[in-house]
């Protein structure tokens, strides 16, 4: 099969290759990719700010496809269903993090495209108990965003506490962002969006916003909350200001450049929040993937062909990607 992996010899690039097709292991589904998402975690790993845990690993944690082959003792999902490979792969199940809920935080968690080949790739392995059931009603290209992209933007929503009919900030405008904003306008929120790009700025006014505008200047109005997704720690100390007494932040991403120093009495005090995001449990996928279908979010999708996987991580370096990147992969 064809792979894309990360590149031993020069940190900040990738190479297509030829890799054999995997061998299921016995808990294991093999999986023929039909789409894969382009994330800023590939981006991460393919540019040495997520050193790979795997010699020229092949990233990709959004992968959608068809199961051609199912390990000894697995009886569902069979062959021929849907399902999606995300970034969570596998957890030990019995630390005290894994006891009570919180299986995001296991020193033993291991992940997709960084520990274990990912969906850079004609075919994929995942553990069956780490595959999602996918939502129908959406196309392959459509699906595969969902699966981090929607995942972490849920759990980050959920983390920033968002009351009733309340007020979010959403700092950042790619690939997450326009869909957690979307789900967060379903259930009710009024949504300002802080993004220097125009482009940015328009989508998320055509998505249903109340405001979009510069980071810079600020929502038109005192924030419930907030979800920082640009990779900016400067914007902490901004998005603070912007929060109303009681508010939280809820810092998305898994990269973040350092944060200014904070003043307790004008950032911090009148509790005010600040809270980090660490991947995501396979309840918080499962309920994200239940709400894409109730909602029908729409992806706003910039496709590469799969043979320009590399130009994909490029253009979402460089800001010239509009909603999700995706790969459209070979074959019928």
């Amino acid at each position: 099969m064809r792979a894309w992996v990360v590149s031993a010899a020069r940190s900040g690039s990738t190479a297509l290759v030829e890799l054999p097709v995997p061998v299921p292991g016995p808990d294991e589904l093999l999986v023929r990719v039909r789409a894969c998402g382009v994330c800023r975690t590939d981006l991460h790993v393919r540019d040495g700010d997520l050193p790979p845990h795997r010699k020229q690993v092949v990233p990709g944690h959004e992968a959608v496809g068809d199961v051609v082959a199912v390990g000894s003792g697995i009886t569902a999902p069979e062959v021929g269903s849907r399902v999606g490979i995300a970034w969570l792969r596998s957890t030990c199940g019995e630390c005290r993090y894994c006891a009570r809920g919180q299986e995001n935080l296991c020193p033993s968690s291991r992940y997709t495209g960084w520990d274990a080949h990912g969906g850079y790739a004609e075919y994929a392995t995942v553990p069956a108990r780490y595959a999602y059931e996918m939502p129908a009603g959406y196309g392959a290209e459509e699906l595969a965003p969902l699966l981090c992209a929607g995942i972490i933007g849920y759990r980050a929503l959920r983390r920033a506490e968002l009351p009733e009919g309340g007020r979010l900030g959403i700092y950042g405008f790619g690939a997450s962002a326009h869909l957690t904003a979307q789900l967060a306008i379903a259930e009710g929120a009024a949504v300002h969006v802080l993004t220097r790009s125009p482009d940015a700025q328009a989508l998320a006014l055509e998505l249903g916003a109340a405001s979009a505008g510069d980071a810079r200047t600020g929502p038109p109005e005192p924030l419930d909350a907030a979800i920082l997704f640009a990779p900016d720690g400067a914007l902490v100390p901004v998005a603070l200001e912007a929060l109303d007494s009681g508010g939280t932040l809820s810092i998305a991403g898994i990269h973040l450049s350092d944060i200014p120093p904070l003043h307790y009495q004008h950032h911090l005090f009148r509790e005010r929040t600040v809270r980090s995001v660490t991947a995501n449990t396979r309840q918080d996928g499962r309920a994200f993937l239940a709400a894409a279908a109730e909602h029908s979010l729409r992806p706003t999708l910039t496709p590469y062909a799969f043979a320009h996987a590399d130009t994909a991580l490029d253009d979402l370096a460089a800001g010239r990607v509009r909603g999700a990147a995706v790969l459209r992969m070979p074959g019928p």
